[in-house]
């Protein structure tokens, strides 16, 4: 029997509906006159320690806002400090100690790969430089280049002889 009456009881708070069947129902005609003036003294109890506890909650949050403001804390600051302890904290993590890792070896294989680009480019360079064909450019356009000079030169004297 008692197994029955517990299963009775809810657990649970009221829910929109339940509140609204419990607002409707009339209680006061089920208690005595003086259930019901102890109850309105309870609930006058009730209230007043509820403001008091609200008033003793703002004291408390206004002398922790004075002693931060004492100590030059702020809630830049405070930010910072949680984003240096987070920072701190992901990077002791497995996860980033690994990505690190892999990270750092791929960057060393990517410089050494790029030396040996840059060591390949500047022999191909050499052997082109040694190469009959360029050797054969490269004489073109040093006597290009001569008989330019020349031929301005000539210029710049015939046009001063002229004046």
């Amino acid at each position: 029997m008692e197994a029955q009456a517990q299963g009775l009881l809810e657990t649970e708070p009221l829910q929109g509906r339940d509140e609204d069947v419990v607002a409707s129902a009339d209680f006061s005609s089920m208690l005595s006159e003086e259930e019901k003036q102890e109850l309105k003294a309870e609930l006058v109890q009730l209230e007043d320690e509820i403001t008091t506890l609200r008033q003793v909650l703002s004291a408390k949050e206004r002398h922790l806002v004075e002693i931060k403001q004492k100590l030059g804390m702020n809630l830049m600051n405070e930010l910072k400090q949680n984003f240096s302890k987070s920072w701190h904290d992901m990077q002791t993590t497995t996860a980033y100690k690994k990505t690190h890792e892999t990270l750092s070896h791929a960057g060393q294989k990517a410089t050494a790969a790029f030396s040996n680009v840059g060591t390949a480019i500047s022999k191909k360079f050499g052997d082109m430089r040694n190469s009959p064909t360029f050797k054969s450019f490269e004489e073109r356009v040093e006597t290009t280049v001569t008989s330019l000079k020349v031929f301005f030169r000539r210029r710049s004297y015939e046009e001063a002889k002229e004046e």
